[in-house]
């Protein structure tokens, strides 16, 4: 399973890279491994101001659509537009060219809620 170290987690499986005060949300490995062949990704659009623990976007794949809720408060600055024609990067690069969206984060003290690696790797095996 794979669980990049630098990285931060969600209850959710979401994953989170902060650079600054702009965070990075994606799906787990596990995530996507689970919903399998992911063919659309209705992801939010820039400007728009979003909640912690709020829906923001909705991956579908050949066997279910499954909400992606947002690991942090703050305002979307970038959708990954390269999903709307290829969302299986998502499956094939999950921490990386499948990232979802970037958000400028309004309320930096969340981060100390997110999972570290080894507490989201406890998580996967209870």
């Amino acid at each position: 399973m794979n669980i990049p170290q630098e990285l931060l987690y969600t209850e959710t499986h979401e994953w989170v890279r902060i650079e600054d005060n702009i965070a990075t949300i994606g799906i787990t490995d596990h995530a996507q491994n689970q919903l399998s062949e992911l063919v659309f990704a209705e992801l939010p659009p820039p400007g728009k101001k979003i909640l912690k623990g709020q829906s923001v976007a909705v991956v579908e794949s050949v066997k279910a659509a499954s909400d992606i809720y947002a690991p942090l408060s703050g305002q979307i600055l970038e959708s990954n537009s390269s999903l709307q024609t290829n969302p299986a990067l998502i499956n094939s690069d999950p921490y990386g060219e499948g990232w979802l969206f970037k958000i400028l984060l309004t309320n930096p003290e969340e981060i100390n809620s997110l999972l570290k690696p080894q507490n989201y790797l406890d998580l996967l095996k209870n």
